[in-house]
């Protein structure tokens, strides 16, 4: 596996650590101290600093056009897969309260210091890349349920596809989106498949991630070693995980609720959380 390191990684440990089973009671008593971590570094500012900007763009967008409404629910559903990378910060400070150090805001910024900050960048280019692989597959799959290449070539079709571009699939408004997608088979197909297709990327993602970060700023490993633990713990954790993941969806859903104001506190005390699940799951 040697050939899986680069010369960033050089120095970086390669030994894999052992893996606890845990249980549903573990994923609660990880929510638990991430949600006391959250009342000790409360960081919903910093959040809804982040998250507005989006949400108004998005707004924006769609009064501009209705072109993106397909694309609004992939785009924020998908943060899930790029989740863990946002969170980051909340590992940091989760791990410094954790040793007994400085917690103010500022160390939010100490990951740019990691010595595992190569291994970092590396292993959340590898989320963005299957973030935008999702939503080329998201509408892909619209485009075929709604639209179809009729219109254009195959090549075109494809070309469409990797742009995000809707073409003769778009909605004309968001009525008629809302009935297409709610009243016609062809919107309970796209229902069940893309909701099929979006839980295999989350599945996905849930292995590389759910241990990996953390670790990596625990320790100087590669984000090979990172990588593999991350999956290591999920297989040998399926039921829990999978669990995990549902908790994960389901919060972030009730976040967006009050017009996304409660993404600005599940978000962190997820990712505090997060840090508390790789505690108990990876051996010290």
């Amino acid at each position: 596996m040697a050939k899986q390191s680069t010369i960033a990684d050089y120095g970086a440990d390669t030994s894999q650590p052992t893996i606890r089973q845990i249980g549903v009671a573990d994923l609660f008593d990880a929510l638990a101290k991430g949600f006391d971590d959250f009342k000790a570094m409360p960081t919903h500012l910093i959040f809804l600093i982040l998250i507005y900007p989006i949400i108004m763009l998005l707004s924006g967008r769609v009064a501009a056009g209705y072109d993106v409404l397909p694309l609004v629910f992939p785009l924020l559903a998908g943060y899930t897969l790029v989740g863990p990378l946002v969170a980051i910060g909340m590992y940091e400070l989760s791990r410094r309260r954790e040793g007994g150090h400085d917690i103010s805001r500022k160390h939010l910024f100490d990951v740019l210091k990691s010595p595992s900050f190569g291994a970092i960048v590396r292993l959340g280019i590898v989320l963005v890349i299957i973030y935008f692989a999702w939503l080329i597959a998201a509408l892909a799959i619209f485009k075929l349920t709604f639209g179809g290449p009729a219109a254009a070539s195959m090549g075109t079709f494809f070309l469409e596809v990797i742009t995000l571009e809707l073409g003769n699939a778009a909605p004309d408004s968001i009525e008629a989106f809302a009935s297409q997608i709610l009243t016609t088979s062809a919107g309970w197909k796209l229902f069940v498949l893309g909701s099929g297709v979006g839980l295999a990327f989350a599945i996905v993602v849930l292995a590389l991630s759910v241990v990996s970060f953390p670790m990596l700023l625990d320790r100087k490993v590669s984000a090979w070693t990172a990588a593999r633990t991350s999956v290591r713990a999920f297989v040998a954790n399926p039921a829990t995980m999978i669990v995990w993941g549902l908790i994960v969806a389901a919060a972030l859903v009730i976040g967006t609720l009050p017009l996304f104001v409660g993404l600005a506190i599940v978000m962190p005390v997820l990712g505090h959380a997060s840090w508390h699940l790789y505690r108990k799951v990876v051996e010290h």
